[in-house]
């Protein structure tokens, strides 16, 4: 990567911004060079890189649009920058579909960022004040000064809400892989076998071990190994981090069909660096993108299914498969077992949570019972009739 980062020529060139830097302890002489050089700190983990880069930059040309520097953004602009990232305008010279990076119609937004997705950013950026401080080459980070920093930047969220719940996921993988499912009936082409064959494993893949989708598309056949008569699967994660998860009995048929489906042996050998998850070819693994789209189509397709079978009274389900994504699938993987009773430690490790509290949000048991606790205290004339039914109930007959 280059010591500047370059915008498209609709936007400020922060290539051609003045010198601006105060010197310190990093050899910089633009906001830019200060912040490649934050962003090289990151260069074992090319995927938080390119996260970390897509929110500097969005701050850099905000600010080379005010013809401002790092060093002198007070508390007062924070307030302005996280209002532009939630409606950043004017559209059209900040918002576009994906291009590529140095494409004159690229825009560096999608469309406005959501309140995860705001909050997220100034998590990143706070971050990258406290090194810049730290650097010399800013003299104070504003992010300290907010007042609600704690709502703002600890990212501590409520309970996880998007992902499937149990009824609705229990359809899908039904329509996904039952008999009689138009998904998995064994008409059509080779391709078309294949492909549905690729997808049921995909999608059991993803709720038995909640791997991110940048897990699943680089996993390779000899991740999975077996010691001491247990299978367990070896991911190396966020952050470059390894990991051995345990491999369930449901995870291990799927992984014996789907090599079978490939023409290999049931079991893979621990040298194995052929990939998990393979093109129409069979041989060549597939991207994030493509992966991502294959999860999105099938979320899709299903959310039409359930339409035509159910009517409208379906709506509300049909609404949220075609809401979700692939990262819906880790959530749903980790809210179903600690729904079904797994302990909290454990669950840590399969998500490699390296807080306790970041994975309490898929716990769901207290809601559940905190409900029917609630539900004791009604209207009297409501509470009698319930008392008495209940009575009722208890008499012999």
């Amino acid at each position: 990567m280059s010591r500047e980062l370059v915008s498209a020529s609709a936007l400020p060139d922060l290539a051609e911004l003045p010198v601006t830097g105060q010197g310190g302890y990093i050899a910089a002489r633009s906001d830019a060079e200060a912040v490649a050089e934050w962003l090289a700190e990151y260069r074992a983990s090319p995927r938080t890189r390119r996260a970390y880069r897509r929110e500097a930059e969005r701050l850099l040309l905000w600010l080379a649009e005010r013809d401002m520097t790092l060093n002198q953004v007070r508390r007062d602009h924070l307030e302005g920058f996280e209002a532009f990232l939630a409606d950043p305008q004017p559209r059209s010279r900040w918002v576009g579909p994906p291009r590529p990076r140095q494409a004159e119609d690229w825009r560096p937004f999608r469309g406005p960022l959501s309140p995860a997705s705001r909050r997220q950013s100034l998590v990143i950026l706070q971050g990258m004040y406290a090194w810049l401080t730290e650097a010399g080459w800013v003299a104070h980070n504003p992010f300290r000064l907010m007042r609600d920093k704690r709502r703002r930047l600890d990212n501590r969220q409520g309970s996880i809400e998007r992902y499937l719940e149990a009824p609705l996921w229990e359809w899908f993988w039904g329509w996904l892989t039952g008999a009689g499912s138009p998904a998995m009936e064994e008409g059509g082409s080779p391709r078309e076998r294949y492909q549905r064959h690729r997808r049921r494993f995909v999608f059991g893949f993803a709720y038995l071990l909640a791997p991110r989708i940048s897990e699943m598309s680089a996993a390779r056949m000899g991740d999975f190994q077996r010691r001491e008569g247990r299978w367990w699967w070896n991911v190396v994660g966020k952050g470059s981090k390894t990991a051995s998860i345990p491999v369930p009995p449901d995870m291990l048929t799927l992984l014996t069909e789907w090599r079978l489906a490939l023409g290999l042996s049931p079991e893979p050998q621990p040298d194995d660096a052929t990939p998990l998850l393979r093109a129409l070819d069979g041989r060549r693994g597939i991207g994030d993108n493509r992966l991502y789209r294959l999860i999105r189509e099938t979320f899709r397709e299903a959310a039409d299914a359930v339409e035509e079978t159910h009517g409208e009274g379906a709506h509300g389900w049909a609404l949220r498969l075609r809401q979700a994504t692939p990262h819906w699938l880790r959530h749903t993987a980790l809210t179903h077992q600690a729904q079904a009773g797994v302990e909290l430690r454990y669950l840590a490790a399969t998500a490699r949570h390296s807080r306790l509290d970041t994975t309490a949000r898929y716990l769901h048991a207290e809601d559940e019972a905190w409900h029917r606790q609630q539900s004791l205290h009604g209207l009297a004339e409501r509470r009698e009739g319930r008392q008495g039914a209940d009575a009722t109930r208890d008499e012999p007959v």
